[in-house]
């Protein structure tokens, strides 16, 4: 009996540790969310988010991330597919550099870049061929630099989830191995695909360490969304920070919300 009064009170208590520590990080982040938006007044807050910078900002941002992960997508589709279905010398060292651009700083990859195209080589390319460096392709380099390796490692995970006994069905009913990948690998990786362009997307745009060592953080130019956040603390313009992070938070929320239903739908199948 005692022992049994034991283990609930054991039960209890390690209930109560753990939701505890469950609503001081909630409340901790909650508190950050609220004091964003109580810290000015709305009028001064809307005059900021529409002012000319910020939605520049925006579009720019919008337009550099939907291209950097366009990029990404076509280039870690067929590489994740790739690593995932083959076996072929050195694919753990190819495996483990994908881990790279994921576990070094971005601000290391925008440095690495800006040093090839101080190179002769990457001077040719930026000089004859296209404007890199404290450019708007620039920006969209630096994005691709830091999340393709993300998308191809996401894309890898799905693939590897799927049995290949259904491409081997598929390839004994005379399909061949393009119309494999297309009509039966490609319809089961959807809900992976769709994932990995979102993540890909919203990681992306707030991609701040490899755009400002590559692009620069020039106002009304280079000026992405965390380059703005940036240059507005740098002037001390609190509430058009305030306005750009406002912007963030919406987007991580409209992620969350899409990633959350793509998953749902992952489980009920």
């Amino acid at each position: 009996m005692t022992r049994l009064l034991r283990g609930v009170a054991g039960e209890r208590a390690f209930r109560w540790a753990t939701l505890s520590a469950l609503v001081v990080l909630a409340l901790f982040f909650v508190v950050l969310v609220v004091s964003m938006f109580t810290y000015t007044d709305w009028r001064t807050f809307l005059r900021a988010l529409f002012s000319a910078e910020i939605l520049f900002a925006i579009r720019l941002s919008l337009l550099t991330a939907t291209l950097a992960t366009t990029l990404s997508m076509l280039i870690a589709v067929p590489a994740a597919y790739a690593i995932s279905r083959n076996r072929f010398p050195g694919k753990g060292v190819v495996d483990s550099l994908l881990d790279l651009p994921i576990v070094m700083p971005p601000i290391a990859l925008g440095a690495a870049l800006l040093v090839f195209f101080n190179a002769p080589t990457g001077s040719w390319i930026d000089e004859r061929v296209i404007k890199i460096v404290f450019a708007v392709p620039g920006i969209i380099l630096a994005q691709f630099t830091v999340v393709s390796a993300l998308a191809t490692r996401l894309l890898k995970s799905t693939f590897d989830d799927i049995d290949p006994r259904y491409e081997q069905v598929a390839r004994t009913l005379g399909y061949s191995k393009v119309e494999v990948f297309f009509r039966v690998t490609l319809p089961l990786a959807r809900n992976g695909l769709i994932a990995a362009v979102i993540l890909t997307w919203a990681r992306a745009v707030g991609e701040f360490g490899a755009t400002i060592t590559l692009a620069g953080a020039t106002s009304m130019k280079t000026e992405t969304l965390p380059v703005a956040i940036y240059l507005s603390l740098a002037t001390a313009d609190v509430e058009k920070a305030i306005a750009v992070i406002c912007v963030l938070i919406l987007i991580a929320v409209i992620v969350l919300v899409v990633l959350r239903r793509v998953a749902n739908r992952v489980y009920r199948i």
